[in-house]
């Protein structure tokens, strides 16, 4: 595997980012990996490499670059997180989203066509957002343990449904108070108006997090292993021809 940590210029500043693909068979196609809350940080740097194993070039930025360079998630900051989180706009993430395959172009490694992306937990709706600001581009968004997916914001992500040419996946944790039942039904019933191609899907026995090998009392490993059949295969289908 081919890794780099590299700096994006963007019009907002340097956005440091993680980049992993393997080291033969390329070009490979791009996938961008959105951080959860926590941060960009080594374990999530695992997880953009299991999927560069299957074949693609990975993004994976730091979102908060416009306030910090480095978050350390630590039991004390839980509120700066928060404000970072709280701070970081769809719009942002498709800004960024942009300035990702820009420079992607501009590299032999990534194959030019279509395009992929995957979020967690805060970063589900940016992934939804970018599908629908990038329709010529972006062929396959996954959301996992997604919040804010839908609700009454101007900026929520559903009511650019209709623009959405790629086919959406969101995975959802069973006992998620950041994503509860009715949020999902209703991201059903505006995905099922809008003509999406979409497949919700619900994981028994999991918690809000429960990918992330780290998130003590919340990592289901069985259901993880089936998050990763359902990422990959979704790319393959889209980002493979």
């Amino acid at each position: 595997m081919i890794e780099h940590h590299i700096d994006i210029e963007t019009p907002d500043g340097a956005m440091n980012t993680f980049i992993v693909h393997p080291d033969e068979g390329g070009p490979h196609p791009l996938a961008v990996f959105y951080m959860d809350a926590p941060g960009k940080r080594e374990e999530l740097h695992d997880m953009a490499r299991r999927l560069a194993t299957a074949g693609y070039y990975v993004l994976l930025p730091n979102l908060y670059y416009r306030r910090v360079r480095e978050f350390v998630m630590t039991p004390d900051s839980r509120e700066e997180m928060f404000g970072h989180m709280n701070a970081t706009t769809n719009a942002m993430a498709c800004a960024d989203t942009a300035a990702l395959m820009d420079f992607a172009d501009r590299d032999l490694a990534a194959k030019d066509g279509p395009v992929g992306c995957v979020g967690y937990c805060m970063s589900g709706p940016f992934a939804f957002a970018a599908a629908a600001a990038f329709p010529e581009r972006m062929a396959a968004a996954a959301s996992f343990h997604g919040v804010r997916l839908c609700g009454d914001a101007a900026d929520s992500p559903h009511r650019e449904a209709g623009k959405i040419k790629a086919e959406l996946y969101f995975g959802c944790a069973e006992t998620d108070e950041w994503a509860p039942p009715e949020m999902i039904e209703r991201l059903d019933r505006e995905l099922a108006a809008s003509g999406a191609r979409y497949r919700i899907e619900w994981y028994a026995g999991t918690q809000h997090g429960f990918v992330f090998p780290l998130r003590a009392g919340m990592y289901h490993k069985a259901q993880a292993e089936r998050h990763w059949e359902r990422l990959l295969a979704l790319f393959e289908r889209n980002l493979k021809p």
